[in-house]
């Protein structure tokens, strides 16, 4: 089932998740709803804050991302295989110089601006069977991480602009939150007048 996406404003987007284990009701069809809705969307990556639950888990599925002709064979051979459900993730390490990547957002559609993220990350999380993994990612797909991580964290890509960036686009995100946007998919919006 589609399920909708939460628009920027919504109180939910700045909670931190709470851990979950094989007994939260309904996780897997939880998890088979968020991917229909990913793929609906087009994006690349949902977390459980975007659909209203404050809680720690999210996909991704950066296949996309490996038809870019800049990539080396190393890369787009990582990105066409991650496609993944990260339950109670952590951030164990981050290293590498800061780079700069567009970022885009469901939740925040037709925004996207520079977001300087470490290079290499080392994560720990378990998968939907609860089993335990340890991981190394780099490039694009530590970048897709570390965005649906932020959404766990209660952090959206828009707190990690300047200043001058964040005057730039108040007023978008105003209108986002007002529901004055046409993502092309299902959302809630936080501050629609109900009539």
């Amino acid at each position: 089932m589609i399920l909708p996406i939460v628009a920027y404003g919504d109180p939910v987007l700045r909670k931190v998740g709470t851990e979950i284990d094989k007994d939260y009701p309904q996780l897997e069809k939880l998890i088979a709803d968020m991917k229909e809705t990913m793929y609906n969307a087009q994006g690349v990556g949902l977390a459980a804050p975007q659909i209203g639950k404050a809680i720690r888990l999210f996909l991704i599925d950066a296949s996309p991302f490996a038809d870019d002709e800049d990539l080396s064979d190393e890369d787009r051979k990582a990105l066409e295989n991650f496609n993944h459900v990260f339950i109670n993730a952590k951030i164990v390490e981050e290293t590498g110089d800061e780079w700069a990547f567009n970022e885009g957002c469901l939740s925040i559609p037709d925004v996207r601006e520079d977001v300087f993220r470490q290079e290499t990350i080392t994560i720990e999380y378990q998968d939907e069977n609860f089993e335990k993994h340890t991981q190394t990612l780099s490039g694009l797909a530590a970048r897709v991480f570390q965005h649906e991580y932020d959404h766990i964290e209660g952090v959206l890509f828009t707190d990690k602009l300047s200043s001058l960036k964040k005057r730039l686009i108040k007023k978008k995100l105003e209108n986002i939150s007002k529901g004055k946007i046409n993502a092309g998919y299902r959302m809630r919006f936080p501050n629609v007048k109900r009539k």
